[in-house]
């Protein structure tokens, strides 16, 4: 029912900063709930950041923390995510994610997703 673009990543060094991009295109009529994940080789996908519908609610997990900041812009269709004073170990392909009702910090209950960007921080 929608489909996500993920894109904005790069190489970076070591503290610089990135904002994604996450254009939605299908049914945006509908109110998406919106997600950010990562994840690095040979590791399990973790949340990221997630935002509601009108951008009035947003939530954090613990890797990036402090550090990035979530938002959208529903005239666009596009949920952005800031990232700053990036490290080495936030090297992962970074993927939005969309769902219906509510936002959660899990995997699973996320229906939609991009195709993912790769984030690479050099030291």
């Amino acid at each position: 029912q929608v489909q996500l673009v993920d894109s904005g990543g790069g190489l970076v060094q070591a503290g610089g900063s990135l904002k994604l991009s996450c254009a939605a295109s299908g049914r945006t009529d509908i109110d998406w709930n919106m997600a950010w994940f990562r994840q690095a080789p040979e590791k399990e996908r973790e949340f990221v950041a997630a935002i509601t519908w009108n951008g009035g609610g947003t939530i954090y997990g613990s890797s990036l923390k402090g550090r990035c900041t979530i938002s959208r812009d529903n005239n666009k269709n596009t949920v952005y995510l800031q990232m700053n004073s990036l490290k080495p170990e936030d090297t992962a392909v970074y993927y939005c994610a969309a769902r219906r009702q509510s936002i959660y910090d899990t995997r699973a209950q996320y229906d939609y997703w991009g195709q993912g960007t790769q984030v690479t921080v050099s030291s």
